[in-house]
């Protein structure tokens, strides 16, 4: 068992989940709910000598000149000691320190005097009027000799472990100081020597490595871009869209499915082991899928062909192999048998499309070409905004590759809690949960499972956002004080608008976190040599 000792408590776009696991710093606070859920969300530590006492290396970015001075906490005051301690410090894996703490008997006997003293004021001992002295020997044989070992042992603690721990307050990580030492094995050796040894395990702020000095002033970037965000093409299609919505479904009843129709499918799948099917697989399996056949590039390739043609009534049987970049992993690669069924069957019957369809088509447009126009920028916009992104994606990805940091597991499990708040944040808006799903979903056991599940997604942000913070730190960037405090501001609102408890230092904590990032992301997408390839 390891010990828990409390001293004074000091005060905590739109992007789809794979993206906002690695571009932690939109425009909006994507933090903003966190503090209220994710201090709830158990760490596997359970052992914290006290939550927000020791620095945090001035966040996740690391040190820099513009953190606030909230990033490192007040340390609680050293009590003067009659004698100095012995402290011998061992370098551990992880960015982990074990400190082996050796206190001298005239230490133990001043700790044993104060709980003496202590006891003979709140003891209210039979036969003495209080405030009256009480013969020591008395005292013990009503309060109990084990008992005053007990606080005795705790006394020792209190008053040691701050000096113990000067030398490494600076480096030490928030919430992450824990004696390791077994309580029994203090008060026996407290028993039999009249003095006391203890180890305390301290994550420390990991040093970052870069695998080529300075590499990152000259990235050399090849992105990738979806052919979908293509503005032209997204204009067309959303024209299309539009213009396909003024029309009237009408059922086709003399031939086979075409692409521009619509058809309701009956959807089912196994998969192929050594050429024969066997295991169904449900996530590929609908019932009444609704099947607008100018969207067949969303669907495994091969799909929309192997129907093409099909009558209404008809049942098709086909194989196709899931690729290795579909969304869903666990369907990458896999063959699978499909079993089709084509339901109903349905064309659009359009209206011609010219001017008198603007005004239905984008309102206060007049002509058809103000409404291309209009569309047209919008998906500009668009395509600029996914551009950046995937190119701070890109930049993200191989600073990444660039270093090498010994990460503590404090770092990790605080990391992990963060991305699990948010996950379970994005869970509850989709779906309001009750009480007794929160509580199940928020389990040491539920936290725990995620954390190594997503071990090597929470490794790789850690690794990003040290990288990052180095970099703000090394080209001396700066913040502008009063975009800060403006987001800062927001950010508040954003909290007491939807009634949400927090912490205003550790929201102007996150803030700066995440400006700073965005600052650095800026400032190597100025100099990095970039390569665009549409896919």
């Amino acid at each position: 068992m390891e010990l828990s000792v409390k001293f004074t408590a000091f005060p905590h776009s739109n992007l789809n989940q794979s993206q906002s696991n690695q571009f932690f710093f939109n425009n909006s606070f994507r933090t903003q709910f966190l503090p209220a859920i994710c201090h709830k969300l158990p760490l596997s530590s359970s052992c914290q000598v006290q939550r927000s006492a020791f620095p945090r290396f001035s966040s996740k970015f690391g040190a820099s000149s513009s953190s606030s001075s909230s990033s490192v906490a007040v340390v609680p005051e050293k009590d003067k000691l009659p004698a100095d301690i012995k402290v011998t410090e061992t370098q551990e894996a992880n960015s982990r320190l074990k400190l082996s703490v050796e206190v001298p008997p005239v230490v133990c006997d001043d700790c044993y005097s104060r709980v003496i003293r202590e006891f003979m004021k709140q003891a209210k001992v039979p036969g003495f009027r209080p405030g009256k002295l009480v013969p020591e020997s008395i005292l013990i044989s009503y309060v109990g000799k084990q008992n005053v070992q007990k606080a005795t042992v705790e006394s020792i603690l209190k008053r040691t472990l701050p000096h113990a721990l000067s030398e490494v307050t600076e480096r030490a990580l928030r919430d992450s100081v824990r004696i390791v030492t077994q309580f029994s094995d203090m008060e026996k050796t407290y028993s039999l020597l009249n003095s006391l040894r203890y180890d305390v395990i301290v994550d420390v702020a990991p040093e970052i490595e870069w695998i080529a000095e300075n590499g990152y002033k000259n990235l050399k970037i090849v992105v990738e871009i979806d052919s979908e965000i293509d503005a032209k093409k997204a204009s067309e299609k959303e024209l299309s869209r539009r213009h396909k919505s003024l029309g009237t479904l009408r059922i086709v009843s003399d031939r086979g499915l075409q692409i521009g129709d619509v058809a309701v499918l009956d959807i089912s799948a196994t998969k192929i082991d050594n050429g024969k099917s066997s295991t169904p697989i449900p996530a590929a399996e609908s019932k009444g899928f609704y099947f607008d056949t100018e969207d067949g590039d969303k669907l495994i390739p091969g799909f929309l062909d192997s129907i093409i043609g099909m009558q209404q009534g008809e049942t098709k049987s086909f194989s196709l192999v899931f690729p290795e970049s579909w969304k869903q992993e666990n369907l990458r690669g896999i063959h699978a048998q499909f079993t089709v069924e084509c339901k109903e069957l349905f064309y659009s019957d359009l209206p011609h499309l010219d001017d008198s369809l603007a005004d239905k088509l984008l309102a206060g447009c007049t002509t058809l070409q103000q409404v291309k126009e209009s569309l047209l920028q919008k998906c500009l916009e668009l395509e600029q905004t996914a551009k950046d992104q995937a190119t701070d994606n890109a930049i993200l990805d191989q600073l990444c590759k660039m270093v090498e940091v010994d990460i503590p597991q404090s770092l990790f499990e605080e990391e992990g809690r963060q991305l699990y708040g948010a996950k379970l944040l994005e869970i509850q808006a989709n779906m309001k949960l009750s009480e007794e799903q929160l509580a199940s979903l928020s389990s040491p056991k539920a936290v725990k499972e995620y954390l190594e599940k997503q071990r090597d997604n929470i490794t790789k942000m850690i690794k990003q956002n040290l990288a990052v913070g180095d970099i703000f730190k090394r080209e001396n960037l700066q913040l502008s004080t009063e975009e800060l405090v403006k987001e800062v501001e927001n950010s508040v609102a954003e909290f007491k608008h939807h009634k949400q408890n927090y912490d205003e230092e550790r929201v102007r904590e996150q803030v700066q976190e995440i400006m700073e990032g965005a600052k650095v992301v800026e400032w190597l997408r100025e100099r990095a040599e970039i390569q665009y390839i549409i896919r």
